[in-house]
């Protein structure tokens, strides 16, 4: 009822804006319009153009930033497979030269050994022929004494003496040489 009452008063509805209002409204929305497609929507777009442009090229620098760490990780581990490979090279080098080292010291052990051997024997050998020798004098004057003693003259006579030693000395070898090949 009471907007029958108002509405028959001629009083203006206040849901329905007056043509005035609507009209300063719109231009003010359309200076605001211009003012905003003029000066602020340019700045928008140059920001947004200037972001867009740093995401991409930080998005370009880490795609460039990995590029260059998987470069580098490709030198590391082909520089890690040459290191491995030359470690390997010098550690059988190093086994080659220790086993031609341990077979010169044994070669040279071996010659020592056999120097020191040779030259035992040879001392034997002398020592021997100067026991065989020694033996062979007092031998000799024994036996020459013993001879003496039986035979009741003298061999002093050196010539004498020293053939009859030899001769006695001779028999001797000659009877013990077949006994020790007997033996062997």
């Amino acid at each position: 009822m009471k907007t029958q009452i108002l509405a028959a008063a001629g009083e203006h509805n206040p849901i329905i804006p007056e043509i005035s209002e609507v009209i300063v409204g719109g231009i003010a929305f359309l200076l605001l319009l211009f003012v905003l497609w003029k000066f602020a929507v340019p700045q928008f777009e140059k920001t947004y153009a200037e972001r867009s442009e740093r995401i991409e090229g930080g998005i370009a620098r880490a795609e460039a930033a990995q590029a260059e760490a998987q470069r580098t990780l490709e030198q590391y581990k082909a520089q890690l497979a040459e290191a491995r490979a030359e470690a390997a090279r010098i550690r059988d080098d190093a086994r080659a030269e220790g086993q031609q080292i341990l077979e010169e010291m044994r070669a040279q052990a071996q010659a020592e050994s056999e120097r020191i051997v040779s030259q035992g024997q040879a001392q034997l050998t002398h020592q021997k022929a100067q026991i065989v020798a020694e033996l062979r004098s007092d031998l000799g004057r024994h036996a020459v004494e013993l001879a003496g003693r039986v035979v009741g003259e003298s061999l002093e006579d050196e010539a004498r003496r020293r053939g009859t030693v030899d001769r006695f000395l001779d028999e001797l070898e000659a009877a013990s040489a077949p006994a020790e090949s007997s033996k062997a």
